[in-house]
């Protein structure tokens, strides 16, 4: 059955529960475990790119909303030193975001290369 990130059931998630009051935010959130199943089929139909994408949303979700715009930031040109990068690398797996410590790991690298660090 799918969820929400909530986990109430979608079949719950429907206009009158909105008009009634009876949705949180958390109601209209996607599962991590949605992710993961859409990754699974995009994988099974040849787009691992798309998979992994979907994998490291499903990680994101663990996140709060403002953490991951702050992230986002910081992958800006010229908005992060390597150390920067790093540590919030280091945060993201800690948190076992490890496949999107492994992408800021990555950027840094491109980023220094590129001289669009800090």
């Amino acid at each position: 059955m799918t969820t929400a990130k909530s986990g109430k059931p979608l079949t719950e998630v429907t206009l009158d529960a909105l008009r009634a009051g009876d949705l949180e935010i958390d109601d209209v959130r996607i599962h991590p475990d949605t992710l993961a199943a859409q990754a699974r089929v995009a994988a099974d139909h040849g787009n691992p790119q798309l998979a992994e994408n979907f994998l490291r949303a499903a990680e994101l979700t663990l996140l709060p909303d403002d953490r991951v715009m702050a992230i986002y930031e910081a992958l800006r040109p010229r908005r992060s030193t390597a150390l920067d990068l790093a540590a919030i690398a280091d945060e993201l797996e800690g948190l076992g975001a490890a496949r999107n410590a492994a992408l800021i790991r990555e950027a840094a690298q491109v980023y220094q290369a590129r001289n669009l660090l800090l």
